[in-house]
């Protein structure tokens, strides 16, 4: 692959990493297929017809890390700065369902996120934060419905109507076990609990979002564009068929799905792929399961700048990569967009890294234009020629995994994982040879790096952490807990959902760990092949 960055011969060959060949120079089609308005069927140029004119894209800005209390104070910093979403990331041991002084947390607890084992921790994590006036973002997948639940409670404590509570729940399990890893359970019983989620929220939480399909974690572990599209619709179809064959509506429950992507440096390719994606979903939702309802066909999405493209070399560089993945994300319509700081190749950000990143949208918003109108790029004959490019290579890679059997299917035999691993495993020999150019890595490269400050983990907080697990745990009424532990473990033989009980298990004391240590026991834990 050449870089599309290098000058390069008119007549020499230049490819984007899904293998779509860029001509030097694109004409009118000789076939132009008419493109409907933004908020019209297929929702190619957008799911509103004005777009951002109308109302801005989200702002969120991820965020967690050593205890509830310092990941609340980062909340309410950023809130008073401008963010209009909170993004909470938590932390290894609490993504795998383990509490933070179970033995097996050691050494993680509030490392990469913030850790939440008991409704103590959440009640800390969003204290002072009015959970009405705000929608939240998880990034959860394995105990989704438990910090769901959690979150629910919370809410309603603080005298919240549950029903009107906005946000999500990642709650996209098939992507753990294709490229992250934070998987508990094994395929199957994952699956129900998702579906689970997507009933119990129909009645509970009608405004919430049940799920978000991400790409994101596949682009990060080296998949191209165009698998980014296909890998995340072909989970999407999966959790679907899962869906209906539980008795639900698509009418009813595909309006609370939505989709998370990354947005990597190639600022055409990445724009067209949200337009090709956006499309795919259309016609995939209405003739394949043949969703009536529009809000079932509009595929709502959240971006987010890519995490890998970053570098611990020349730091600030990112500074750049970052405003410019940001406005592909806008030029291709997303409705929610967080911005990495630029010192995350080498730790969580500090606050002045993420302040940084937010007023980065904020000045694509207020300052650039792209605002202004629907679809900017829209006619772009470039544009326009890669979407539809982009749609046959997604297409493709779609009927690879349907010949599996489907998504969950694809997965369980390893084609998705060794798909992508192969893409990543070209995509740095590119990198190594210089064909691809990473600037400060492998061209322009420095004596020396430039000296940032670093965000330093307080470790006396996970210390304190850890202890208010224990001392929750200790007073504890253990047989009440004992009970609603019992109720669990009795619904996974039944056909009744998993939530209702589980809920009243959190209301009675139990902890994260405890809950999802049942389900452990009952459900038995994937381990890779």
């Amino acid at each position: 692959m050449t870089s599309t960055s290098a000058p390069v011969a008119a007549n020499q060959q230049v490819t984007t990493d899904s293998g779509i060949e860029i001509e030097p120079v694109y004409h009118a089609s000789d076939e132009p297929v008419p493109l409907a308005d933004p908020g019209e069927y297929p929702y190619t140029r957008g799911i509103h017809p004005t777009m951002y004119r109308s109302r801005r894209w989200t702002m969120r800005q991820y965020a967690g890390f050593s205890s509830a209390e310092e990941s609340n104070r980062r909340y309410r910093l950023l809130m008073r700065r401008g963010t209009t979403g909170l993004s909470v990331a938590f932390d290894l041991p609490t993504q795998l369902g383990l509490d933070s002084d179970d033995p097996r947390a050691f050494g993680e607890v509030g490392r990469v996120g913030v850790a939440i084992s008991t409704l103590d921790d959440m009640r800390r994590l969003f204290a002072d934060i009015d959970l009405t006036a705000v929608t939240t973002s998880m990034t959860i997948n394995a105990p989704a419905a438990l910090l769901l639940l959690m979150y629910q409670i919370v809410a309603e404590e603080q005298g919240a109507d549950a029903a009107k509570l906005g946000g999500t729940i990642q709650n996209d399990i098939l992507k753990e076990y294709a490229a992250r890893g934070t998987y508990i359970y094994p395929p199957r019983p994952s699956m129900r609990l998702v579906t689970d989620t997507f009933a119990y929220c129909a009645e509970h939480l009608p405004s919430w979002n049940t799920i978000s399909v991400s790409g994101y974690h596949m682009r990060e572990a080296g998949c191209s564009a165009a698998q980014e599209i296909a890998f995340t619709l072909a989970n999407a179809i999966a959790y679907v068929e899962a869906a209906l064959e539980a008795g639900l509506s698509v009418n009813d429950f595909a309006p609370r799905m939505s989709f998370f992507f990354a947005a990597h440096s190639n600022l055409f390719e990445e724009a067209a792929k949200f337009r090709a994606a956006r499309r795919m979903w259309a016609t995939i939702a209405r003739e394949r399961f043949g969703a009536t309802n529009p809000k079932a066909l509009m595929m709502r999405f959240h971006t987010q700048t890519g995490g890998v493209t970053l570098t611990a070399q020349q730091p600030l560089n990112n500074v750049v990569r970052v405003a410019y993945q940001a406005l592909s994300a806008v030029l291709g319509g997303t409705q929610s967009l967080h911005t990495n700081g630029y010192d995350e190749a080498l730790a969580i950000p500090t606050e002045e890294a993420a302040t940084l990143a937010l007023r980065t949208q904020q000045i694509l918003a207020e300052e650039t234009g792209v605002a202004a109108t629907a679809d900017p790029l829209a006619g772009s004959y470039f544009v326009e020629a890669l979407t539809d490019a982009l749609e046959v290579k997604a297409r493709q890679w779609i009927e690879q995994v349907e010949e599996q059997g489907g998504a969950v299917a694809a997965i369980e035999r390893g084609f998705v994982q060794s798909a992508i691993a192969d893409n990543a495993y070209h995509r740095e020999l590119a990198r190594s040879s210089g064909d691809e150019i990473v600037v400060g890595v492998n061209r322009h490269v420095e004596d020396e790096d430039v000296s940032i400050e670093l965000h330093k983990i307080d470790r006396a907080a996970v210390d304190r952490q850890v202890e208010r697990v224990r001392s929750f745990k200790a007073a504890q009424d253990r047989d009440s807990v004992r009970r609603a532990l019992a109720e669990v473990d009795a619904t996974v033989d039944a056909a009744a959902n998993l939530l209702p009980p589980m809920k009243r298990a959190l209301e009675r004391g139990a902890t994260l760990g405890q809950i999802a240590g049942t389900l452990r026991d009952r459900f038995g834990e994937h381990r890779a092949g």
